[in-house]
């Protein structure tokens, strides 16, 4: 049996202001604070990092940001390093988002910059992989999976740079803010894939290590059913990360 602890983690993405970002923790926290065997991250944006991390100074929960740079200073207008993100008190980053390489081109090349980056400061990547639907429909999606990770990950591998606390988060990007979301035996059949190509790369040790969330329209209604596979080892929760008592639930999953 694993004895990977699982991990809920809530991106909130370009939501909320400071005000609604500290009610929103200050709920979660609540609602979870006799929780055991269940690690909780929250992921608020840049501006609320500093009042939210305020509030869960003592309670177990992690606290990520949703981006950095990979240099640490210089002339990179409307950028955020990871030295910042540290200052702050940020534990976690999330990397390579399907949103972030959809929307803003951002490639695997400049994910693979920023984990190493964030492993070299101490902070933990959350790095994202996944394919869209015309990708999967054509048969590609190990492949591309396939391709994201050698290259997200080709520092890692070439250099042999610790991986073991490194987080891995499979996204079907044609299930992001749609709600639809892919079958657990879609997820786990995936999710296994990555846990072997660990094994190639590293070892069966390291891959026995690593967690692997999965993000995709998770809610309270399938959480359970997802983590009931052997290689799922947490969620990447959007939009329902955003209301408490559905966030709470999902955290709470081993009571459903």
């Amino acid at each position: 049996m694993s004895e990977r602890k699982p991990l809920i983690a809530g991106n909130w993405k370009m939501n909320l202001s400071i005000d609604e970002s500290v009610s929103l923790v200050k709920a979660i926290s609540a609602g979870i604070d006799d929780l055991d065997g269940v690690e909780t991250l929250v992921s608020p944006p840049f501006t609320a990092l500093k009042s939210v991390k305020q509030v869960i100074a003592n309670s177990g929960i992690f606290l990520a940001a949703q981006n950095m740079h990979w240099e640490m200073e210089g002339a990179y207008t409307g950028e955020i390093s990871g030295r910042m993100l540290k200052e702050i008190g940020c534990t976690h980053v999330i990397l390579g988002h399907s949103e972030r390489r959809s929307l803003f081109r951002e490639t695997s090349e400049t994910v693979d910059l920023k984990a190493k980056a964030a492993v070299g400061l101490g902070l933990i990547p959350i790095v994202c992989v996944g394919e869209t639907l015309e990708e999967r429909e054509a048969g590609h999606a190990f492949d591309v999976i396939r391709e994201q990770l050698n290259v997200s990950l080709h520092n890692f591998v070439a250099e042999q740079i610790s991986f073991s606390t490194t987080i891995l988060a499979y996204e079907p990007v044609w299930a992001i803010g749609t709600g639809k979301s892919a079958t657990p035996e879609q997820a786990q059949e995936v999710h296994q894939f990555i846990r072997e190509w660990i094994i190639t790369n590293f070892e069966s040790q390291v891959a026995n290590q690593i967690r692997i969330l999965y993000g995709g329209s998770v809610k309270a209604q399938n959480i359970s059913e997802l983590m009931s596979k052997a290689d799922i080892d947490g969620a990447l929760v959007g939009g329902a990360s955003l209301n408490p008592s559905s966030f709470i639930k999902i955290i709470r999953f081993k009571e459903m």
